[in-house]
Order: C-alpha cells, then sequence, then structure tokens
C-alpha cells in the first residue's frame, strides 16, 4: 500500500492509464483487507477503555457504549470471517456472469430473464458495474442466453456461489388453464482472468464463426456481423460476443471469455462438487437443480446445497441473494 501511495504522489502516474487503474484497483483490495482488522482493533481498544471507565464510574455508565461495541465488533468479525472465505486464486476478481434457458419452454426462457434482472439487482446494490457481453432474447418472453461481465471487488468470490441450475416452479402465465409449471434455467460463473496469466491457448482449436447481432441496434445489427461465436473443439466449450460494435472487439473479449473458462474448467476437474454440479450428464432439467423458488402452493426459496431457505420470494429474485452466498461460503470454507 505504501508503494502505491508513493507512486500516485508523481506526476507522471497517470500517464499510462492501464497501468494507474491497477495500482488503484490494487489499492482498493488492499485497503479492502486491513480496513476490517483496524476496525475491529480499534473497537477492542474502546473497550477497555470503558471497562475501566465502568470501574470507576460504575456499570450503568458505560453499559450502553459497550453493547454498541459488541455489536460493533461482532460485524467486524463477520467480515473478517468473510474475508477469509474469500480466499480462492481468483475470488478477488471481476466474474463473467451466463444464464442459460433450459428445460421448461417458454417458461424457461421467461425464468432466464427474471434470473438476469435478479442478479443485476444485486450488482446495483453493491456499486458494482454490468457490461452486456450477448443477449439472444426469446421473441415472447424472456432470454434464451445471456452473458454479462461484472467489475466489483470480489465479484467472483461472491458469485460463484450461484453456479448451478436454479429451478422455478409457479402458475404459468402462459398457460392458459393456469396450471402449475416448472421451469430450469442454469447459471455459470468465471473469473475475469487477468490477461497476464500464463496460459496458451492452441488457436488452431478453436472454431470462430462470425454472425449479425440479435436485438437493438438498427443497421449496423442488420448490415454487419460483429457477432462472434468460438468453439474450443477439444472441450465442446462456446462463448459468443456480440456487444461490440467492432468484430475485432468482439472477437478479443470472446477469447478473454473462452480462455477463462477453460482454466476454470481445468481447476474443477479437480473439486469434486463440479462432478454433481450440474448432475451426471449435465442437463439444465430435474435432479441437476441447486436451489428452487417456489412460488407455488407457497413462497419458499430453498437451497438444496446448504438447506438455507427464505421466505420472502420477492425480495429473494429483486436481488436480496446475500444470505445465499454467506450460507455457501461459510459450508465451503468449513464454518458452522
Amino acid at each position: 500500500m505504501t508503494e502505491i501511495e508513493r507512486a500516485q504522489e508523481q506526476p507522471d502516474f497517470w500517464n499510462d492509464q492501464e497501468r494507474a487503474q491497477a495500482m488503484v484497483a490494487e489499492m482498493k483490495l488492499c485497503s479492502g483487507s486491513v480496513e476490517p482488522v483496524l476496525k475491529v482493533e480499534a473497537a477492542l481498544s474502546e473497550v477497555e477503555q470503558y471497562v475501566e471507565l465502568g470501574e470507576e464510574l460504575g456499570e450503568e455508565e458505560v453499559i450502553e457504549e459497550l453493547e454498541r461495541l459488541a455489536t460493533e465488533i461482532d460485524a467486524g468479525v463477520d467480515a473478517l470471517e468473510f474475508q477469509v472465505m474469500l480466499g480462492g486464486e481468483h475470488d478477488n476478481t471481476d466474474a463473467f456472469l451466463q444464464v442459460n434457458a433450459g428445460a421448461g419452454g417458454l417458461d424457461a426462457c421467461d425464468w432466464a430473464g427474471i434470473l438476469v434482472r435478479m442478479y443485476s439487482r444485486w450488482a446495483d446494490r453493491r456499486g458494482f458495474k454490468i457490461e452486456q457481453i450477448e443477449m439472444l432474447a426469446e421473441p415472447e418472453a424472456g432470454v434464451r442466453t445471456a452473458t454479462f461481465r461484472i467489475k466489483g471487488p470480489y465479484a467472483f468470490g461472491y458469485l460463484k456461489a450461484e453456479s448451478g441450475v436454479h429451478r422455478l416452479v409457479r402458475i404459468s402465465p402462459f398457460d392458459s388453464q393456469s396450471r402449475r409449471h416448472t421451469a430450469f434455467a442454469s447459471v455459470d460463473v468465471t473469473p475475469d482472468i487477468d490477461d497476464s496469466l500464463d496460459f496458451e491457448l492452441d488457436e488452431t482449436e478453436v472454431k470462430v464463426d462470425t454472425m449479425r447481432a440479435g436485438g437493438a441496434g438498427g443497421q449496423h445489427v442488420n448490415k454487419t456481423e460483429s457477432a462472434v461465436r468460438m468453439t474450443h473443439l477439444p472441450t465442446g466449450i462456446v462463448v459468443r460476443c456480440q456487444n461490440e460494435r467492432s468484430q475485432h472487439k468482439n472477437r478479443a473479449m470472446a477469447l478473454k471469455l473462452l480462455k477463462a473458462k477453460i482454466i476454470k474448467m481445468k481447476e474443477t476437474e479437480r473439486d469434486a462438487e463440479n462432478a454433481t454440479l450440474y448432475g451426471e450428464k449435465g442437463e439444465i432439467a430435474w435432479g441437476s437443480q441447486i436451489r428452487s423458488y417456489f412460488m407455488h402452493p407457497n413462497q419458499l426459496v430453498k437451497d438444496h446445497r446448504t438447506n438455507h431457505s427464505v421466505g420472502n420470494i420477492i425480495a429473494v429474485l429483486d436481488g436480496d441473494i446475500d444470505e445465499f452466498i454467506a450460507a455457501y461460503l461459510r459450508k465451503q470454507g468449513g464454518a458452522d
């Protein structure tokens, strides 16, 4: 932190914008790690002072302040616990989040669109920046697939808890007989890995297709094949990017996303949990869900990995998912 502070004082610090922004981001990351420790230390020091004061003036004179400090220390310890749980190799990076409609027809596309909104609201609450990479809308309702880049401190560390199949049970708004339907959508979260990472991708193993971008965009969409789809032949991983008007920029972003997915796949091959993440056959359907959202007959959201449940489904779908993320991270970290 001291080295970065000294560098910021130099008149030529902002001459190299990319390097300066990277250093500022590193400074924020370091500060975020140190501040919770300093806050807890300061609160504990205050406790000692109030205990001494209470011995002189009486307990009733300091009890209110001690209760306040106890609450503050509890919150600080929780923050430190979370910091330890977010200690994975890529946890402090930005994240690519992809939502795909699964089994359930039009209801599944609508459900995928609801999840896109849920994660967008969650990111907004945290002040994270959201960049659309690809959006393939379903003409009648929702989306077939959508990919976003979410930029913020520990974005991947938090959102990795959301990877898997999400199941919705409700009275379908698309069923004229108002019957209950079940729909599925998958969420895949990949770390936005730094370009400097030592990883070489054999581009002869990558099939590249270009096409016209879908969605809004006017004449540019209709006349320019700017969208890029890449298929990694050895693994079958497919990524698409259509957000940029330039095919060159879309190609660069698609390649970055493809590399990140391949690296994540190689890392998670060592993780036993990955074998059951989408079920044995990798289907976005029955038996593979990590979380179920019930709108009928009762309102309930239940995570099947942690058994954590919430009754207020409206709040959850509005982006209030921190309880589920915390429960998952605690379980992964071995916390009770």
